[in-house]
């Protein structure tokens, strides 16, 4: 655990504000759900709460099923970080915060197909190897809760209609399991 130096008092209905600069370097958004812990030692920690993480076994292996049956880079995502990779390049990617243009993928709501034009390509985190090919949003419960996605080395690839579709399936799949 890291001191920030930053000291705020609670107020008289309990609340306490958490700095701008600590949930714009956390990515901490109005409204996200934040997790409570504490310790026998009096601390109280806040941590965001990812439901994706709920199925994260899930996720893993629909990463790897995704990667083996079209021989490509598969991952899933909250809406922060990279949770299962499957595929060639999956250390460069596993655990790494997303982008910036992931992330405005995922509001959107809508899946994405790679247009084929090596300059107008989106990278799923900063300074990755491999460029997105198809992307789906996964919908829990009228939220974005994160996304499922294929990578490839090459950025004028186009991809194919299964390969979008078994996206979207693996995205509609993980939001499924997460409303039950």
């Amino acid at each position: 655990m890291k001191a920030t130096g930053i000291v705020r008092r609670i107020d008289e209905l309990g609340r306490v504000v958490i700095p701008k600069e600590i949930r714009r370097t956390q990515r901490i958004r109005r409204g996200d759900p934040l997790e409570i812990f504490t310790t026998g030692d009096g601390e109280v920690i806040f941590k965001k709460y990812s439901p994706m993480g709920e199925v994260n076994t899930l996720a893993a292996q629909l990463a790897e099923v995704l990667s083996r049956q079209f021989a490509l880079t598969a991952f899933v995502c909250d809406r922060d970080r990279i949770l299962a990779v499957s595929g060639s390049g999956r250390r460069e990617l596993a655990d790494r915060s997303i982008s910036q243009p992931l992330e405005k993928l995922m509001e959107a709501r809508k899946p994405y197909q790679s247009p084929g034009n090596p300059e107008k390509t989106l990278l799923p985190c900063e300074g990755a190897p491999r460029v997105l090919l198809c992307a789906a949003p996964v919908l829990a419960g009228g939220d974005v809760t994160g996304a499922v996605g294929l990578l490839t080395e090459d950025r004028a690839a186009c991809p194919e209609d299964a390969q979008c579709k078994a996206v979207a399936v693996a995205a509609a799949f993980l939001a499924k399991q997460m409303e039950e």
